[in-house]
């Protein structure tokens, strides 16, 4: 069995951690760097920092986490949100972060996966995916931080993106993010049994059954949480307790 991994996600905003609920009605949630060395301390996994506000002229705050976060925190971490070119991702790199994510870019140019894989190897590409259920069995993907529409078949998207080298699969269901309602299990199984490299689940998580469910159910490979994880509902080593208990492979 593999080990199934528990990582807090960080959005970041002109240098604060915020949280919101379906992409929106954001609030403060700390330092991005105290928060992380909190999780490093509570044995997270990994941890995910996207700056959900990202523009060029923004991104050397990210840089500056990257680093900050680099010299204190000794898990593996990835960084997202306004990486539109190889550079940006070596920049990201160089700064200390252990893997990219590409999210609008991505969809953009598909060819920034296939660049950064062949670059930096697949390990270091992580296609994130928000998505919004549009039917029975039928997902698409948003870009822009959940703002706009693509007519993307979800799907159809992460298979491509597999085959052009992405290494991960970051997966946000925009319909339960935020609520504490549980993950979408449809959706995270459907992209699990499409592609051959691992599925982080995000959004929805509110009690440590969902963490479990999804992992099962929803056979993702790992859970990304930040509310319940930001407001000290649950620790890191709590629901790892719980899951272990569950009969499921974590890491101390």
């Amino acid at each position: 069995m593999h080990t199934k991994r528990i990582i807090p996600c960080l959005d970041v905003k002109e240098g604060r951690v915020v949280k919101g609920t379906n992409f929106i009605g954001l609030r403060d949630a700390g330092d991005p760097v105290e928060l992380a060395s909190r999780y490093d301390m509570e044995r997270a996994d990994e941890l995910v920092f996207l700056d959900i506000a990202a523009s060029s002229d923004k991104r050397q705050t990210m840089v500056r986490v990257a680093q900050d976060c680099a010299s204190k925190v000794f898990i593996p971490f990835t960084v997202g949100g306004g990486i539109r070119t190889p550079d940006d991702m070596h920049r990201m790199l160089e700064a200390g972060a252990d893997k990219t994510s590409l999210n609008t870019a991505a969809i953009k140019n598909p060819d920034l996966v296939r660049e950064g894989a062949q670059k930096f190897g697949s390990q270091c590409v992580v296609l994130a995916v928000d998505a919004r259920c549009v039917g029975d069995g039928k997902w698409e993907v948003y870009i822009n931080g959940g703002r706009t529409p693509t007519g993307l078949d979800c799907i159809e998207w992460v298979k491509r993106a597999v085959d052009l080298g992405a290494g991960e699969i970051l997966l946000t269901s925009m319909d339960a993010d935020g609520t504490k309602d549980g993950y979408d299990i449809a959706l995270t199984r459907t992209v699990s049994e499409a592609v051959s490299v691992p599925v982080i689940a995000s959004g929805g998580a509110g009690t440590l059954e969902h963490f479990y469910e999804v992992l099962t159910e929803g056979k993702a490979d790992a859970v990304l949480a930040a509310s319940v994880f930001h407001y000290g509902q649950f620790t890191v080593g709590e629901v790892k307790e719980y899951l272990k208990s569950r009969g499921l492979e974590v890491r101390f």
